[in-house]
């Protein structure tokens, strides 16, 4: 796994009137203030399995992923330093996911309908986030057609929507190592639905 040390977490902070879980011990650096491990559980596991999802591609995976993530949570929230617990999951999640891709060479993506543009309800029941987590299949096998780690640069610029700071810190590597793949991924994107969907290719 890729050590991160180029960025902080720190520097993904932002301010808020409203800090609920996590963010409130991120803001105050006071251990009181870390919430109960089910609390914790609560507050992210959606957001984990949805991103789990969208890298994996299949639910399988998604659920072993998003288990193991929580597994290594476990095991060194102690050690946690305040910064953004988000970004600290999205490193997890992301390098448990490459790692599992290296030892497999390859992962399968199902084939999903076409209905997925709709936004979560606030307190979706499981059916709804395994709905919610999926991307339109011609998507997906594109995603899946793409080298593991432009995958992971482009899911989590274009549809998890971190910065390149936060993406380089989450794989580990430079910036322009991030905007090289991110370019590449998409470039690599489009070509495949040139190819295999030209109806999708034009709003990709």
């Amino acid at each position: 796994m890729a050590h991160l040390e180029q960025f902080s977490d720190s520097d993904w902070v932002e301010p808020t009137d409203e800090l609920t879980g996590t963010a409130v011990f991120d803001a105050t650096g006071d251990q009181k203030n870390m919430p109960s491990w089910d609390e914790l559980v609560r507050q992210h596991a959606d957001r984990v399995y949805r991103l789990a999802y969208r890298l994996s591609g299949n639910q399988h995976d998604a659920e072993d992923l998003t288990q193991e993530t929580f597994i290594r949570v476990f095991r060194s929230v102690q050690n946690y330093q305040p910064g953004t617990f988000e970004g600290w999951l999205h490193r997890i999640t992301t390098n448990l996911f490459l790692d599992m891709v290296r030892r497999r060479g390859r992962i399968r993506m199902e084939a999903l309908p076409e209905d997925y543009d709709r936004v979560p309800a606030d307190d979706p029941n499981p059916e709804q986030i395994y709905h919610d987590s999926r991307l339109g299949p011609d998507l997906q096998a594109a995603l899946d057609s793409l080298p593991p780690e432009f995958r992971a640069a482009v899911v989590l610029c274009d549809i998890e929507g971190l910065s390149y700071e936060e993406i380089g810190a989450t794989l580990g590597v430079k910036l322009g190592t991030v905007r090289s793949r991110i370019h590449r991924g998409r470039q690599a994107l489009r070509d495949y639905l040139a190819r295999h969907a030209p109806d999708a290719a034009t709003s990709a």
